[in-house]
């Protein structure tokens, strides 16, 4: 009997071991963990290193439909990202009659399919160094990996690095970045 007991405590260790080895697969965001059943707007709520990019997409009432199916990979800049622009453009654009342009930049991190950093990789390996990837926003980002290390440059010019990758959602993944990326306007 004993030894029934011990086998069943070892299973049931062992199997706690594997939850939580794919439970811990997901990278913690902000401080907070970060669940794959959850979908981008219910888990972006819980980063406390992206408190402006939740508000924006509140203010461009995207909320929906990032709750959407999707798929869905987000560029998700931090707090530090959106303060980098300019004095006031943060709140200038979360004014109600900027709504379209705030909406027009938010749409720019996304792209309509799931892309993890391997993905990535293989279509910048696939496409001689550069992929070129259309955002829901109508830009064109250019995707770049080296060495397990991801950017994204703007239709500007400007490099976002992805500090954190394959953050799984339901509905996607999202990947840490340290820039806003802007459209050409």
């Amino acid at each position: 009997m004993r030894n029934l007991a011990t086998l069943l405590l070892a299973g049931t260790i062992a199997v706690s071991a594997l939850g939580a080895a794919a439970y811990a697969a997901n990278p913690m965001v902000g401080g907070a963990p970060m669940y794959a059943k959850k979908n981008i707007i219910e888990n972006a709520v819980n980063s406390k290193d992206h408190t402006t990019l939740v508000a924006a997409v509140k203010a461009a009432g995207l909320v929906d439909t990032l709750q959407s199916a999707g798929p869905f990979t987000v560029f998700a800049p931090t707090n530090e990202a959106f303060a980098a622009l300019p004095a006031g453009t943060v709140e200038t654009l979360l004014k109600p009659e900027n709504k379209d342009k705030l909406t027009k930049i938010l749409t720019c991190h996304v792209i309509g399919a799931k892309a993890l950093a391997a993905d990535v990789t293989k279509m910048v390996s696939d496409d001689g160094g550069a992929h070129k990837a259309k955002t829901a926003g109508g830009c064109e980002l250019t995707l770049k990996a080296d060495g397990g290390k991801v950017t994204v440059t703007d239709e500007n010019g400007n490099v976002a690095n992805v500090t954190i990758a394959d953050v799984e959602q339901s509905n996607g993944v999202i990947h840490v970045i340290d820039k806003v990326l802007l459209p050409k306007m």
